[in-house]
């Protein structure tokens, strides 16, 4: 690939990540495009680490996610199961047969209309027959964005979104989507609900080798293949799925790294204790297993812990957001990944997957902990020792993991990227001879004002920080999360009324922490409680009680990992 990209693989399993993913993916193309502003952008993050380039059958030179997905039947709505770019394979071949030809076709599911309108705004092939989206007339940013003639933003209604495939606006290769038809996305029968039901499913010829075919198409067009990010929703079936998933990655591609993001949708009601049990017997499985095959695992979710006993969500300084919603959820999600992320996709960085994980997970400590600020507040006129001096210690940083308040305890390892900070105000300002309010105003270059603060902050810890001038991109169909910031996101008293935020800087961090004893610990002792002979349709999907025993197991051994006592951090 051109410019010796390292080439990651993404594989979504299930609903929530599919939610995670159409934000995420969103927001890859969104960067893909010139700023909204006619400046040049950055170039630091390297897009061919995730996309792949391609022809349809007629030529066109294409560029899409090097993406496969798995979801449910039912779950893709107006979506092709085949994609859009290419011509359907048996319509081609019906177009050569001579005979006579009768034509049987399923009335389609109407598209989103809100989706509809951003992607006949966006055009379809350019002039030079590359898929890419048009410029408006005024030529002030793409029309996915605002309407030329409708300032106002197009950003989907939330009751006008039922599934992840109503705002995707990406156009997917034919070999992406995987359904799995034997259960269903609706309705009360026929759910892929369990862990065991979950793994039984890569255990049938007919889905391992549609999964392994698709993994050999995507991978052996590689040439710097580093690894696979899996991103898997804990909570239903999919959890054991996604553990089959890293099993045979690891026994295929040993050596390249998997990193597995556990997906968690928001709050849950206390009135459904089956689902509840569920959820809690799914995640305890798909994260010791995950973790068992992976470089090492992040929960991700908004929920204020993974055990059975709902806590209020979290909440952020600087947005707001509905807790009940998918849509909303999951775009913050997206947003703290494709910040945590960049390290392995930048365009040029030591950093790969492998080196990720190596500074993460040693000594046994494959879950880590994300956190993260969104938006980070950027003011007009401060500099970024100034920021960063009035954000201080850990109290303005979300935790994204639901393992408790992270205050207060030991950080073991940590990988910190700061993003979206323009680089006149990297440094301080201040007149010479003025006394410098701290240390940090003495540093010399942006990255050495970052770390410095980690050192400041959290002494003797081991530490990987960026900095980096991209930010995040919002634009719609992301929601309306923000109400007092500019389209870059710079903090402001009072907005321009009807403005529509298009990026944002963003500080995000993914930690091995010893809030993670607690977090472990407290799932084997909820497990332990548990009277599975009240679950017996749990342990029916293919769970035995040996399996349980092995998790409580497995369990105690990962929490050990995190004891304070462990480590001379601080």
């Amino acid at each position: 690939m051109a410019g010796g990209a390292r080439e990651v693989l993404t594989l979504q399993l299930g609903h929530f990540a599919g939610f995670v993913g159409a934000h995420w993916w969103n927001q890859q193309d969104a960067a893909l495009g010139r700023a909204t502003d006619g400046k040049e952008s950055p170039r630091e993050l390297c897009p061919d680490v995730l996309y792949r380039t391609g022809r349809t059958l007629h030529g066109q030179e294409t560029y899409t996610p090097r993406l496969i997905l798995m979801d449910l039947k039912g779950s893709l709505n107006s979506l092709k199961e085949e994609g859009g770019l290419y011509k359907d394979k048996e319509l081609e071949a019906a177009i050569a047969w001579q005979g006579k030809l009768t034509t049987h076709k399923e009335e389609a599911y109407p598209k989103n209309p809100n989706l509809q309108d951003l992607l006949s705004a966006e055009g379809v092939l350019s002039s030079d027959g590359v898929w890419r989206a048009k410029s408006i007339q005024n030529g002030k940013g793409p029309p996915s964005v605002i309407h030329a003639t409708n300032p106002k933003p197009l950003i989907p209604t939330e009751d006008s979104i039922r599934v992840w495939s109503d705002f995707l606006r990406v156009h997917l290769h034919p070999r992406s989507i995987c359904v799995i038809q034997k259960y269903n996305h609706d309705g009360e029968t026929g759910r892929l609900e369990a862990f065991g039901q979950g793994e039984s499913i890569l255990k049938e010829p007919r889905y391992l080798e549609e999964l392994e075919d698709r993994l050999h198409f995507y991978v052996e067009e590689c040439d710097y293949l580093q690894g696979f990010q899996i991103l898997c929703d804990l909570h239903d079936g999919f959890s054991g799925v996604g553990a089959k998933t890293a099993e045979l990655l690891q026994d295929e591609y040993s050596g390249r790294g998997v990193i597995t993001w556990g997906l968690l949708p928001g709050p849950y009601s206390l009135g459904e204790p089956q689902k509840n049990i569920y959820r809690l017997l799914n995640t305890a499985f798909g994260l010791v297993h995950l973790t068992a095959y992976s470089s090492f695992t992040c929960p991700l979710s908004l929920g204020g812990n993974l055990g059975l006993r709902p806590k209020p969500p979290v909440s952020f300084p600087y947005l707001q957001y509905d807790a009940t919603l998918p849509f909303h959820c999951s775009a913050i999600l997206a947003t703290a990944l494709d910040t945590v992320t960049a390290p392995y996709r930048l365009h040029s960085s030591p950093v790969s997957m492998a080196h990720l994980a190596d500074l993460l997970s040693f000594s046994g400590r494959k879950v880590v902990t994300a956190e993260a600020i969104i938006p980070f507040p950027l003011v007009p006129g401060q500099s970024l020792p100034d920021i960063l001096m009035q954000v201080g210690g850990a109290t303005p940083w979300t935790p994204l993991s639901a393992c408790g308040d992270p205050t207060g305890t030991l950080c073991f390892a940590q990988s910190v990227v700061l993003r979206g900070i323009d680089s006149a105000c990297h440094t301080s300002k201040l007149t010479p001879g003025t006394p410098l309010p701290s240390a940090l105003h003495a540093c010399a270059s942006g990255e050495e004002v970052l770390a410095q603060y980690l050192q400041q902050q959290r002494p003797s810890v081991l530490s990987s920080s960026h900095l980096l001038l991209t930010p995040c991109r919002v634009a719609p169909p992301y929601p309306h999360l923000f109400s007092s910031f500019s389209q870059k996101g710079v903090a402001l008293d009072s907005p321009p009324k009807g403005t529509a935020v298009q990026s944002i800087p963003v500080f995000g961090a993914l930690r091995s922490s010893s809030s993670l004893h607690q977090t472990l610990g407290g799932l084997a002792e909820e497990l332990t409680r548990l009277d599975l002979r009240r679950w017996a349709s749990f342990m029916d999907t293919g769970m035995e009680q040996d399996d349980m025993e092995e998790l409580l197991q497995e369990l105690h051994s990962l929490a050990c990992c995190y004891q304070e006592g462990d480590s001379l951090s601080n």
